[in-house]
């Protein structure tokens, strides 16, 4: 695929603007949801009054990315399934509506958007991300590795096939004379957008995905009777808000292993769900992963032993864990023998995952 370079370069100034700082410090615990199966059908038109939806529970409201600070409007989302979709109703509470982009896989988050990030295997390589304004224009994107690896992929020209999305607005759009109470967007993405084989049979029932949700929030100015992202007095554009489902610890979306945990029950009725202790683990691989980063940052080549990186004894749910660190001449390895389940669990210098 042929990525403009304008356009890499405004990505990748955006993400060195809103920062890519690592840290254990920043660690935070995902947020997770049960996701039910429904039985009825559901109309893509950005209204809530679904019977469906109805049954499903609204997530917590969405809070900063970063830290604690409350967000300034609320927002939060329903999800469900079947076996031909993921659902999503994400209700966006706005007294100023207001959205320009209307052409498909422009940069939406020049606007105020509501965004979808999904890693369906959990491994922080190959995942989807959605950008959605209150114009209903997408912005559909794949990403073969986080940014925060030099040589990772974009495909920008990637489109979810059947994607049906739907916008409802509580107000007037671009209408700066009266105060909004909100829009709500309404999407249904076919999982077949997200097979890697053609006999792939991947309707995750009863399984869990790494979903984290996003919106952008700018603050605005009228120029001729028109909004605009408000600049300040050097003629820079303010920072924006990213308000998220479940918090990152850093201003950066593109930290999958920090996203959420979405678990789709085919259980008719109420069902729970626990996050799992391997991916605890996980979790801690990571943490030598970032510290291995800042490490190699510091020092221009990797650490070879763990006590460079911590001198802490890491342990999960009271569980010693005995990581090995194996240096080879393209990078390094960290592997774990988990206590759990005995798999042993690898994280590789550019943060693949294998198991």
């Amino acid at each position: 695929m042929y990525l403009k370079i304008q356009w890499l370069t405004v990505v990748m100034g955006f993400l060195s603007v809103v920062g890519l700082a690592q840290s254990k410090k920043n660690s935070v615990t995902p947020k997770t949801y049960v996701a039910s199966k429904t039985t009825n059908p559901i109309v893509i038109d950005g209204d809530e009054s679904d019977v469906s939806w109805s049954k499903a529970d609204w997530t917590a409201l969405f809070e900063d990315i970063e830290n604690d600070v409350k967000p300034k409007y609320a927002t939060k989302v329903k999800m469900l399934w079947d076996e031909t979709n993921f659902y999503i109703l994400a209700k966006i509470d706005e007294p100023h509506i207001w959205a320009d982009l209307k052409q498909r896989d422009t940069i939406i988050f020049y606007n105020n958007d509501f965004e979808v990030f999904i890693d369906p295997d959990g491994d922080t390589f190959n995942y989807y991300e959605l950008e959605i304004n209150a114009l209903n224009t997408a912005w559909d994107l794949f990403l073969s590795k986080p940014y925060r690896e030099n040589d990772n992929v974009v495909l920008n020209d990637w489109n979810i096939p059947g994607l049906k999305s739907a916008v409802k607005i509580k107000g007037t759009l671009n209408n700066p004379n009266d105060t909004d109470e909100g829009w709500v967007l309404e999407m249904a993405i076919p999982w077949a957008s997200y097979k890697k084989s053609y006999n792939e049979n991947n309707v995750p029932a009863d399984k869990f995905w790494r979903v984290n949700f996003s919106r952008v929030n700018w603050q605005h100015s009228l120029v001729d009777g028109k909004y605009e992202r408000k600049k300040d007095a050097d003629g820079k554009f303010l920072p924006e808000y990213n308000w998220v489902w479940s918090p990152q610890g850093v201003i950066n979306m593109h930290e999958p292993e920090k996203w959420g945990y979405v678990y789709f029950s085919s259980k008719e009725g109420k069902d729970s769900f626990t996050i799992p202790q391997d991916e605890k683990v996980k979790w801690e691989l990571y943490n030598l992963y970032r510290a291995q980063k800042e490490y190699y940052q510091k020092n221009k080549v990797w650490a070879k032993s763990l006590t460079s990186l911590t001198k802490e004894v890491i342990s999960v749910d009271n569980k010693i864990l005995k990581p090995i660190l194996e240096n080879h001449s393209a990078g390094y390895n960290i592997s774990v023998k988990s206590p759990f389940s005995n798999k042993i669990l690898i994280i590789k210098e550019d943060g693949r995952f294998l198991e």
